[in-house]
């Protein structure tokens, strides 16, 4: 985890977005919560946290992501909105985590919405609960082992022009946001192994939007 967070330090925003957000700040802000740990079955083998959004809800409907949500006004800043919200997401004790990094802000600007990855350690890894089934359909624990294996790994392309990296895990399709972040990621860790970026799927239409 140390290479990681000494490149996450080293690496420029553009990096990860082609879109900066503006010097007065997005309209509003969110933190989303990486959390990495050991497994449970071997210990010198790491996991990240995700969601498996309810397939009821008016946006994003079934979508992996990480745990974490807007700031409300509440909330000190982007890393407590994170911790917060993977609380009520997934049961997730914050005495349990070391917060590593943040990554820079990710600007979406059709949505005047900056996100901001943090990633933090699951130093006291601990049973989770699902929280509110209208918000979150299940909760896993994906290996990286899983994650970085290339016959996991392709990109999904949509008839709206979308084209982006996704991987299976578990049987769900992790793509968008979520897969960009992890795909970042892993490059920066070192951890990423080649993979057939000309292998393409395309993304069912219930998937988008």
């Amino acid at each position: 985890m140390d290479h990681l967070v000494t490149q996450i330090g080293a690496t420029p925003p553009s990096y990860y977005s082609r879109f900066l957000p503006p010097e007065a700040g997005a309209g509003r802000r969110a933190g989303v919560l990486v959390l990495v740990g050991p497994r449970d079955d071997d210990p010198t083998q790491h996991d990240v946290v995700l969601t498996e959004r309810s397939h009821t809800m008016r946006s994003h409907a079934g979508q992996v992501a990480f745990p974490g949500g807007s700031v409300d006004p509440g909330d000190r800043d982007v890393v407590d909105a994170a911790l917060r919200e993977a609380a009520e997401e997934v049961g997730l004790r914050r005495d349990t985590v070391e917060i590593l990094a943040t990554v820079p802000e990710l600007y979406m600007p059709h949505r005047d919405f900056g996100v901001t990855p943090v990633l933090g350690w699951w130093r006291s890894p601990h049973p989770l609960s699902q929280g509110d089934p209208l918000e979150v359909a299940s909760v896993l624990r994906a290996p990286i082992s899983e994650l970085v294996d290339p016959a996991n790994r392709f990109v999904v392309t949509h008839p709206s022009g979308y084209r982006g990296p996704a991987f299976e895990v578990d049987g769900l399709l992790v793509w968008g946001f979520t897969a960009g972040v992890l795909a970042k990621l892993l490059h920066l860790s070192g951890l990423e192994q080649p993979w057939d970026t000309g292998r393409l799927e395309t993304l069912p239409d219930r998937m988008w939007g």
